[in-house]
């Protein structure tokens, strides 16, 4: 049996540094390299202090780490503009790795940089078989775990655990999308490539083969968005949502000529629950989105629902992911960062 005195790997597990799956062991050789992908950064330069052990993130620690993912050198500048991301406190990481709830960030790629170093943005977006994809959201994980000192049985006590806390990130399909990339919506130039954060729980399918107009697709959208209460995520939705629409889905709701804040509108004023429909006992804040007929909202404004368009040019098949709290709650806001490419 390999130990850890002649298996680089096995070493890497008994230190635990491991998310659970053998990392690629950090030599000396391969951190180098992975600095040399980003060389206008200095390697003891502080990108930011990450809870909830409160550790610094360094360049040259966060190297570490992207070489342990497996990820390649041309992929470190996203890296390190998502340690900025997971750093800045309005996306509250160090709560999401403290939580009960099944929560992990989702990280959101947009511009250039997906093409540059071949993200999927196409069919299984959100799933197995791209490097770029998987090892970039792994890296967060293992700085998160490694530099933050979220560990499972430790700080970390997620009651059942996600599983996206190995890789949780999705590139957005701006060529085909009919709208806006979600970076340009946020305020930057198209030319610019971002990583947007989001804390996200688990998410669920949307599917519509039969609706060809936007309102009856987006009213089936908002139906399963609607469906389901519990005394957490109780009406109204104290967090963020984002929906991530097929392009097929995409395209149909286009096609009437609805833009992405005509979508947001429709879901924030027509997904409610009448008072007659069972629900928890109120918070005592519902009354702000109460209706004129006594309706309870479902999303705090239309603001706070985010829409991306990625996935396969085939199926009519879209994906809701629910927040984990919002920032009013001293919980999570959406973050979003500048990846520096030289």
């Amino acid at each position: 049996m390999a130990t850890a005195t002649d298996d680089p790997i096995e070493m890497m597990y008994e230190r635990g540094v491991t998310d659970g799956l053998p990392v690629v062991p950090p030599t000396r050789e391969r951190v180098e390299r992975m600095l040399a992908g980003a060389p206008w950064r200095k390697r003891d330069e502080l990108i930011g202090v990450l809870g909830p052990q409160m550790g610094k993130a360094t360049v040259e620690k966060v190297a570490i780490n992207a070489v342990m993912a497996g990820c390649k050198p041309e992929y470190f500048p996203v890296v390190l503009a998502g340690v900025e991301g997971l750093c800045d406190t309005a996306l509250c990481a160090h709560g999401l790795s403290i939580t009960l709830m099944s929560g992990a960030p989702l990280a959101i790629i947009n511009g250039p940089v997906r093409n540059r170093i071949g993200l999927n943005c196409g069919h299984n977006a959100l799933g197995h078989g791209f490097r770029a994809n998987a090892t970039i959201g792994r890296a967060m994980r293992l700085v998160t775990m490694n530099i933050g000192g979220a560990r499972p049985h430790g700080v970390t006590k997620a009651t059942m655990g996600h599983p996206g806390q190995y890789s949780f990130l999705v590139a957005e399909n701006e060529e085909i999308s009919p709208w806006e990339p979600l970076h340009v919506e946020r305020g930057f130039k198209r030319e610019d490539s971002t990583i947007t954060f989001f804390g996200g729980t688990g998410f669920f399918q949307i599917a519509d083969f039969g609706s060809s107009t936007a309102e009856k697709l987006v009213s089936t959208i908002g139906g399963t968005m609607g469906g389901g209460i519990n005394n957490y995520r109780e009406y109204p939705l104290m967090s963020d949502t984002v929906l991530i629409l097929s392009p097929e889905h995409a395209h149909t709701i286009a096609r009437d000529g609805w833009s992405k804040q005509d979508v947001k509108k429709y879901l924030y004023e027509t997904v409610v629950r009448r008072p007659e429909e069972p629900r928890p006992a109120p918070r005592g804040r519902a009354a702000k989105w109460t209706t004129a007929d006594g309706a309870v909202r479902k999303f705090r404004s239309p603001d706070t629902i985010i829409i991306v368009v990625a996935g396969g040019t085939a199926g009519r098949l879209s994906v809701v992911i629910p927040g984990w709290v919002s920032e009013e709650l001293a919980g999570s806001a959406p973050v979003s960062k500048l990846i520096r490419l030289e």
